[in-house]
C-alpha cells in the first residue's frame, strides 16, 4: 500500500536506549495523524535500519524520507547513542533505507519541535503568565543530564535549536549554594549546572546535606540506596511520599527546586523568553506539583531589576512523551522544503 495523489510520506523516529518508537506520516495529514505506529525494543535489532525496515515492511508503506530523533548529540550528520552500541549516519541510514532523506535530531531539540502543537492537556500549568505570540520559547530538561534548548519564530512557524546551557558553570545564589559549590570543586574540575539540576546531580545534592550539613539518613532509605543503580529514583519517591516524607530527601529536592529555578531563570533571561519556558522529562513530570511551590518560584522570579520580566513569562511542564511528535513535525517541513 502506498498513498496516492500528492501526498508524500515520511518515516518519522524516537530513538531511545531501551525502546524506539516509529511513525508514518504525511504531508496532507501532518504531524498529528499518522498512519501506522510500533514501539519496538532497541536491544532486539542488530541496526536502527533493521528495524525501520521491518516496520515499513509490516505496515505496507513507502516512505521518501525520514527524520530521528536520538538521544544524544548530532554532529554533521552522525550520532553515537549512550546507550546503544549503533552508530547512526544520515547518508548511510537513507541508503540502507532507499529513501532520498534523513534528517537526524537531538531528542531534546524534537521535543522542542512539539511545543507548538501541544494542547493544553498535554501540559501542567507552574506559574502563570502573559506570553508574547511569537516571542522566543525556552525547553529545560532535567533528566539524566540537563538538557537545554529554544525555539524562535520564524517564517513559517517556530524553529528549534540545541543548547549546551546545562554545561555551563553552576553559580550559586546564597550561602548554602556556595558552600555546595565548594564540595563540588573538592570532586570535579568543572562543577556545572548539570551536577546539581539532573538526575545524576540529585544525589550530589543529597549526600551534600547527608555529609557535611549533618541532615540524619534514615536507615530505610539508605538500604533503598545502597541497592539502587539509579539513586535519583527512590530520593524522590522518599521526597514525594503522601504518608510520611523522608526528611533529608524533601530537603534534597527543596534544593533542587532552587537550583533548577535559578537555571530555568538564566535561560529564560539569556533566550529572553517571552513566548514561556517548558520543563521536559520525567523529573519535571513527577514534580510537577512542587514546581509550583516557593522554592522553584522565588528562585525563578529572583532576577533583581528582571524580576518584573519574570514575572509575565509563564513555566509549564510537558507531559507524556512528545519527541515523536516533534521528529515528525520537523520533518515534515523538511521534507516540503526539500525538492
Amino acid at each position: 500500500m502506498t498513498s496516492a495523489g500528492n501526498e508524500r510520506l515520511l518515516l518519522a523516529g524516537d530513538v531511545g536506549g531501551t525502546k524506539v518508537d516509529l511513525a508514518v506520516v504525511s504531508t496532507e495529514r501532518g504531524a498529528r495523524e499518522a498512519l501506522a505506529t510500533r514501539r519496538y525494543a532497541s536491544g532486539d535489532y542488530v541496526s536502527l535500519a533493521e528495524m525501520v525496515r521491518e516496520f515499513l515492511r509490516e505496515v505496507a508503506l513507502e516512505v521518501e524520507a525520514a527524520c530521528v530523533d536520538v538521544a544524544g548529540p548530532v554532529i554533521r550528520g552522525e550520532a553515537r547513542l549512550t546507550n546503544l552500541p549503533w552508530e547512526i549516519n544520515e547518508a548511510s541510514l537513507a541508503s540502507a533505507l532507499e529513501v532520498e532523506k534523513v534528517w537526524l535530531l537531538n531528542d531534546l531539540v524534537a521535543t522542542a519541535n512539539a511545543i507548538p502543537l501541544l494542547r493544553p492537556e498535554e501540559l501542567h500549568p507552574v506559574k502563570d503568565g502573559q506570553p508574547v505570540p511569537g516571542g522566543t520559547i525556552a525547553v529545560l530538561a532535567p533528566g539524566t543530564g540537563l538538557g537545554e534548548a529554544f525555539l524562535t519564530q520564524e517564517v513559517g512557524g517556530y524553529r528549534a535549536y540545541a543548547s549546551e546551557g546545562g554545561h555551563a558553570a553552576f553559580a550559586p545564589t546564597n550561602d548554602l549554594e556556595l558552600e555546595l559549590l565548594r564540595e563540588l570543586w573538592d570532586r570535579f574540575d568543572h562543577v556545572s549546572f548539570e551536577r546539581v539540576a539532573s538526575g545524576v546531580g540529585i544525589p550530589n545534592l543529597y549526600e551534600f546535606l547527608r555529609d557535611r550539613r549533618g541532615r540524619p539518613e534514615s536507615k530505610r532509605l539508605a538500604v533503598r540506596l545502597e541497592k539502587a543503580q539509579d539513586r535519583t529514583r527512590p530520593i524522590l519517591e522518599a521526597a514525594l511520599d503522601p504518608a510520611e516524607p523522608d526528611p533529608l530527601a524533601y530537603a534534597t529536592m527543596v534544593l533542587f527546586l532552587q537550583i533548577l529555578g535559578t537555571e530555568a531563570a538564566n535561560l529564560a533571561l539569556k533566550m529572553l523568553a517571552t513566548g514561556g519556558v517548558y520543563l521536559a522529562g520525567g523529573i519535571a513530570q513527577a514534580l510537577r506539583g512542587p514546581l509550583g511551590t516557593a522554592p522553584f518560584l522565588h528562585a525563578f522570579t529572583r532576577a533583581g531589576r528582571f524580576s518584573a520580566m519574570l514575572e509575565l513569562v509563564p513555566v509549564q511542564v510537558v507531559m507524556g512523551e512528545v519527541a515523536l511528535l516533534g521528529a515528525a513535525s520537523e520533518g515534515l517541513r523538511l521534507l516540503r522544503d526539500h525538492s
